[in-house]
């Protein structure tokens, strides 16, 4: 028997060619075969006589050829092969479209197994296009099929190949998961589990199996994050004085809500533990996280060091640096703000009065972490989104001060379990109140009928002082008829086209940093009237006079994208709406819409995001460091999660280094490794 290890090159039949394609799915070794696991199946077990066959129903036949098969040509390029086919109980017509090579391969009087959709035509039952196999020992048909995915240069075929040349190495499957573990959670062993993912018995095998794969997967994830943050000892970190807030809050024109102040009271209670602080700060859109920001900041400044803060875009950056120079100025604080279209003259002063010591608190984009920014004195990292950055650019930021505290921020709510998973090297806060005076705002979901009349709303809005936001799937002007998407570009021109009286504009992501802000200002200003934008308005807008938002083609973003655009709106006084638009036909999507009508928290949002689509939709690039999962759904598995991690960490308090469990520890390792971590 050969090794899992081996080249995928290893399986008859592919070469350099065939080896690429293959890694375009990520399959290099065998162990990475047995690891892709089918997306679906397809369940074709089910045998029916002939005179049972259901319309639009698929199942197989087992049935003797009883006419000599034809070939006709209908038209040019369209050929059949027709002939009936019968058993005990009845006939059934079977047509071949364009598989001329079917006439010989079939014979009258031999017995075949068909299996495709049957259909009904006057009174004769009906087969096109069926799989066909003759004899009794059956591939494709009378079992239950994986339905891998596959790309160019790979077929269905070649991966049921790779998947049994796989297993037909494994003598004896490795086991990583300890007896113990295996027993009080009822599991299968990994051969069965291993044979019945890839090619089931039957559907409880299946069941079995998959139950068996997922909790081992959520077992090695734990194992693997255990392992990635196993060095959570405090660290030593710089001893600062925080007392005396109330002086702080005394400069504020509004008093900080509980959830604020506890947030607060936590986040200095680290600063002057003297370990350095790692801590992330959870709220909803519009909770208040900045103010948290804007308290650290003091208590560092009253210290006598400074603070920087990293924002993903400029436009959030510029607004944090107007936010927290209102916020900090009356109590003597210098706000700075340092990013990438700035020229080069103005990063220059920027720098140099930086190195001066002339900023408490230095704002900026990715442009605060280059090498040549120098922040003397630095005590206080903060990070804002911080799931749009790398572990490696929240350390390159940190590393500019001497163990320096650190404070990230996020806007999206995360269901807190996931959270402690993902930030497991974080203590996490979570600012679970809403300032005083923030408006409730109306979702209401309708289709592309509501046209005229959600025209009419637009127009009533402006003319009552109001602003508008348009949010739009794509930038570019293209053929919404054939795409089916509104594009800002497009749409744009369409209102200007309605409302040809109103100051309409455009804003997206491909714009220039000058561009977007010039317009950000004049949208701050009121002289714009509607602004047509893509998600890049997402995060950190602040304009209160907008009450109106209208998402285009809703159904294309997941509900913690909707709930952040949303959150953009009802900032003001004025009673606010948001008003979703989706011809979407498809059940699902539409019940995924409702949700937004009904629900405002955004964890609870969150939590039914994550039900529905998994973690994919709050860390779009994997930047988070989330070891990749192959079986499991973090959305769906949770209680299972649970459970595994549980048994993980009792094995791990045991045996930290898994030194008695190698099989277990090479998998860990290589989990981590697809994390880009080292297991150390």
């Amino acid at each position: 028997m050969g090794s899992l290890d081996q080249s995928i090159t290893a399986l008859p039949g592919v070469g350099p060619k065939k080896e690429a394609a293959f890694e375009r799915l990520g399959i290099r070794t065998l162990r990475d075969m047995l690891s892709n696991f089918p997306r679906t199946y397809d369940d074709r077990s089910v045998m029916k006589p002939i005179a049972l066959l259901v319309p639009g129903e698929s199942c197989c036949i087992r049935a003797m050829v009883a006419t000599q098969p034809k070939l006709s040509r209908v038209r040019k390029g369209m050929e059949l092969v027709k002939f009936q086919a019968a058993d005990d109980s009845g006939v059934v017509d079977i047509t071949y479209f364009n598989q001329p090579y079917m006439k010989n391969n079939l014979h009258v009087g031999e017995t075949y197994t068909f299996y495709g959709k049957a259909d009904v035509i006057g009174r004769r039952k009906t087969m096109s296009n069926p799989i066909c196999e003759r004899g009794e020992q059956t591939r494709y048909t009378g079992r239950i099929i994986p339905i891998y995915r596959t790309t160019a240069g790979v077929t269905q075929k070649n991966m049921l190949d790779a998947a049994e040349f796989a297993l037909s190495q494994c003598d004896v499957f490795p086991d990583l998961l300890p007896a113990e573990v295996s027993s009080a959670h009822n599991l299968c062993q990994a051969g069965f589990a291993y044979q019945n993912i890839h090619f089931p018995a039957d559907q409880l095998s299946l069941t079995i199996a998959r139950k068996r794969l997922i909790f081992e997967e959520l077992f090695v994830l734990a194992c693997a994050l255990k392992r990635l943050h196993s060095d959570q000892s405090p660290k030593e970190g710089l001893k600062l004085r925080t007392a005396g807030t109330e002086e702080f809050y005394a400069t504020l024109p509004f008093s900080p809500t509980g959830a604020q102040r506890r947030t607060i009271d936590a986040a200095l209670s680290d600063m002057a533990s003297g370990f350095a602080m790692n801590r992330l700060v959870q709220g909803d859109v519009g909770s208040g996280k900045t103010l948290v920001a804007a308290a650290c900041a003091w208590a560092a400044a009253k210290s006598g060091y400074a603070s920087v803060m990293m924002a993903p875009t400029e436009i959030l950056a510029r607004q944090h640096f107007h936010t927290l120079t209102e916020f900090l100025s009356p109590a003597g604080l210098r706000v700075g703000l340092l990013t990438g279209s700035m020229t080069a003259k103005e990063k220059r002063e920027i720098k140099s009065q930086l190195l001066a010591g002339k900023f408490d608190l230095l704002i900026g984009t990715h442009a605060v972490i280059t090498a040549d920014v120098e922040v003397p004195g630095l005590a206080l990292v903060i990070v804002d989104e911080q799931h749009r950055f790398g572990v490696e650019q929240r350390a390159m930021l940190a590393a500019k001060g001497q163990k320096p505290h650190v404070l990230v921020m996020s806007a999206t709510p995360i269901p807190r379990t996931l959270a402690l998973i993902i930030y497991g090297d974080l203590d996490v806060s979570i600012i679970d109140e809403l300032p005083p005076g923030r408006q409730p705002v109306d979702t209401l979901l309708v289709n592309e009928s509501y046209r005229t009349r959600l025209n009419g709303f637009i127009r009533k809005q402006v003319e009552y002082g109001r602003q508008v936001f348009v949010v739009c799937p794509k930038v570019e002007y293209e053929d919404e008829a054939s795409s089916g998407l509104r594009s800002a570009e497009a749409h744009t021109v369409y209102l200007q086209s309605v409302f040809p009286d109103l100051q309409i504009a455009c804003i997206h992501g491909r714009m220039k940093a000058k561009q977007k802000d010039e317009i950000m200002a004049r949208v701050l200003s009121g002289e714009i009237d509607i602004l047509v934008s893509t998600t890049v308005i997402e995060v950190g807008v602040d304009v209160p006079n907008a009450n109106l938002m209208i998402i285009e083609n809703a159904e294309r973003f997941g509900l913690s994208q909707l709930h952040q655009l949303r959150g953009r709106i009802g900032r003001g006084q004025h009673k606010s709406w948001c008003i979703l638009v989706s011809d979407a036909a498809n059940d699902v999507s539409r019940e995924r819409l409702k949700i937004m009508t009904r629900l405002s928290d955004g964890f609870a949002v969150s939590e039914e995001d994550l039900r529905l689509r998994g973690p994919g939709d709050f860390f779009g690039n994997r930047q988070h460091g989330l070891p990749e999962t192959h079986i499991a759904d973090l959305g769906a598995d949770m209680q299972v999660l649970t459970a595994a991690q549980d048994a993980a960490h009792k094995l791990m308090a045991q045996d930290p280094e898994l030194e008695t469990h190698p099989i277990l520890r090479n998998a860990v390792e290589r989990m981590i490794q697809s994390a880009g971590g080292t297991f150390n």
